[in-house]
């Protein structure tokens, strides 16, 4: 039999060699097959067992290393199953390596992004659970990823922000301290006593079960404003209790100034009217 050339075919010695080569890569191509799909059971096994040891001990540490150790032992394996087919092993790497140079460079975002991560970890600036405030976001840190930390936010909403941006940018971890101090502003008029709304406001943190005694709340004038006379009030809270108690102490500083008679005034004009004569 001729091809399309012209060249003479021999069916039978092509249909030898076709058996030869079924017979000699099938086993191996089954092999290989079973190889991996037993392979990823395993990498997926021992990833999902370290995520759980790991997760009780440093939640932090944690999504960011199972990651990690997940794609390098399915390279690891892709590396077993290429070279089981046939593949040299070198060239394979060979080609690996100037994929991954390729794409290194075509990512370069996402290898600061990881850098970021790594660097997030050893000076840990932030832990899982932590509230940070970070690219015009507050939330709480959920996950430490390869590449980003995921936030959640109060309003419940997911953030995700790249691991690079935070490592060279400026945040906010509100979650190191234990205590905060609460900083809160009340004006009062220029005609009411100061030394009785200083007393209300005393009085209004002696009875609140969430006031710390150390530090000592700070209660002065901060200044005298266009028109108001500005009282600083400055007590300490638990970190949890901060926002819960700056608004309970806004409607009940209203209520008891009200009650004492302390005016809380609001800026206003005096318009003055003058009648020109006619000559």
């Amino acid at each position: 039999m001729e091809d399309f050339f012209g060249t003479n075919i021999d069916l039978s010695e092509l249909t030898e060699k076709a058996i030869s080569l079924v017979m000699t890569y099938t086993p191996k191509l089954l092999l290989a097959i079973l190889t991996l799909v037993v392979g990823l059971w395993l990498v997926n096994r021992f990833v999902n067992l370290l995520d759980h040891r790991l997760g009780k001990k440093d939640p932090t540490l944690n999504k960011f290393l199972c990651g990690l150790i997940s794609a390098v032992l399915k390279v690891m394996l892709l590396i077993s199953v290429a070279s089981m087919i046939g593949i040299e092993t070198t060239s394979f790497i060979a080609v690996v390596g100037a994929a991954g140079l390729a794409i290194g460079l075509a990512l370069q975002g996402s290898l600061a992004n990881f850098a970021g991560g790594v660097l997030i970890l050893i000076f840990k600036p932030f832990r899982v659970g932590d509230t940070i405030e970070a690219e015009g976001y507050l939330g709480s840190v959920a996950e430490i990823q390869i590449l980003y930390t995921v936030l959640n936010t109060f309003d419940n909403r997911r953030v995700v922000i790249p691991n690079g941006n935070l490592s060279n940018a400026t945040l906010t971890n509100v979650s190191v301290y234990d205590k905060r101090r609460c900083d809160m502003t009340f004006g009062i008029g220029y005609d009411d006593d100061i030394d009785k709304a200083k007393k209300i406001l005393q009085r209004l943190f002696e009875e609140d079960e969430r006031s710390l005694t150390e530090p000592a709340p700070r209660i002065c004038v901060g200044g005298l404003g266009d028109n108001s006379v500005d009282l600083m009030f400055r007590p300490w809270v638990g970190t949890d209790d901060l926002w819960p108690y700056y608004w309970d102490m806004q409607e009940k500083v209203k209520k008891a100034f009200d009650e004492e008679g302390i005016s809380i005034p609001y800026p206003q004009r005096d318009v003055h009217l003058y009648n020109a004569s006619n000559d």
